[in-house]
């Protein structure tokens, strides 16, 4: 009998956002195993609509991916069904919500109720034990990995007229605070000022409106910058190979980004803010370079910038590293050892 697995996730494909991709290529991987699994999206279909649907489905396993977010529902279909809950949780479940006193305790009562809590990287685990020891014992690490959904060009001459000469660096998140997308605007004000050849594009979705409508007010009066919007999952790999540079700025990160990934998998050095879910895969001068504060991110920038060899060492390395240590059979043997040791029946 296949194991038949129930996803619960707050956004799912073709959303474009960190969770949905995560979601989309681990579904992908477990089905390719043989796995019998189904994804409800609690953004688009009502919870009574799920619950029935859930029923029917009959899982031997629910699995949530977002503590604050579908984990409650997660857990009560889980108790209703008599069957075990896998969570794995994000970086704003540990980083944020988990010390937040409006909903610590909603994140803790998922965790506390949760069979097995999964997290990318050993520093969330750390987050999360040091507030809840009891977990210690249902704690699994699963690094990410890298897929990308599909080999569909993207054109970004249509969107962008860019000169022949340019480096472009591309800042791929969704629009909101925990990215920081205003942070490296006076720095590369800077730069280009000296490197008038540099290009900054911001890629993702408007996720929080007002620093939307802050951000494209700013970029207004920046030629050299540009804002595209979201663009699909399929389109990344083309986007990236077109990229010179890929930043990032995060205040935090939920162990590993996707972004990070996917550009060193691309071969795309990356620059990255100096935080655990940005060391956990860019070490510095190795496959990028990390940045502590606005100078050392401007003098790094332009480091990258005038080196087109350093920059191609620095994505040779980091395409190595993520095929050596992060593949994405690994990822899905991972998450197959976990439900087998809690419905050892189910995948035997």
């Amino acid at each position: 009998m296949p194991l038949r697995i129930a996803v619960v996730t707050p956004f799912a494909f073709p959303s474009v956002r960190g969770n949905a991709v995560t979601v989309e290529r681990i579904a992908g991987g477990l089905r390719q195993a043989g796995a019998d699994l189904r994804v409800w999206d609690l953004s688009i279909t009502p919870e009574a609509v799920i619950e029935r649907e859930v029923e029917a489905f009959g899982p031997r396993i629910i699995h949530a991916f977002h503590a604050y977010r579908v984990g409650p529902f997660a857990l009560r279909l889980a108790r209703r069904h008599e069957v075990p809950l896998v969570v794995t949780v994000t970086g704003t479940d540990a980083n944020h919500d988990l010390s937040d006193p409006q909903r610590a305790a909603t994140v803790r009562g998922v965790l506390e109720g949760a069979a097995t809590v999964v997290v990318f990287h050993d520093s969330l685990g750390a987050r999360i034990t040091g507030a809840l020891p009891e977990v210690a014992a249902r704690l699994v690490t699963i690094p990410q990995a890298a897929v990308f959904s599909g080999p569909h060009p993207f054109d970004l001459a249509a969107r962008w007229s860019l000169p022949a000469e340019r480096v472009l660096f591309v800042f791929p998140a969704g629009i909101r605070m925990v990215k920081q997308p205003l942070l490296p605007l006076a720095p590369f004000d800077r730069l280009v000022q000296r490197r008038p050849q540099v290009r900054l594009l911001y890629v993702g979705p408007v996720l929080d409106p007002d620093q939307g409508e802050y951000l494209l007010g700013e970029l207004a009066s920046r030629p050299w910058a540009r804002h595209v919007g979201a663009v699909p999952h399929g389109q990344m790999r083309s986007l990236l190979a077109q990229s010179d540079v890929v930043l990032n700025c995060s205040i935090s990160e939920g162990g590993m980004s996707n972004s990070v990934l996917e550009a060193l998998a691309a071969g795309r050095p990356v620059l990255a803010s100096d935080i655990d879910g940005n060391r956990s895969l860019v070490e510095d001068g190795v496959t990028g370079f990390l940045f502590r504060d606005t100078t050392e991110l401007e003098v790094k920038a332009e480091q990258l910038a005038a080196d087109r060899a350093l920059r191609e060492r620095l994505g040779l390395a980091g395409r190595d590293l993520v095929e050596r240590r992060y593949p994405p059979r690994r990822e899905v043997e991972s998450y197959l050892g976990v439900y087998a040791r809690l419905a050892p029946v189910a995948s035997a």
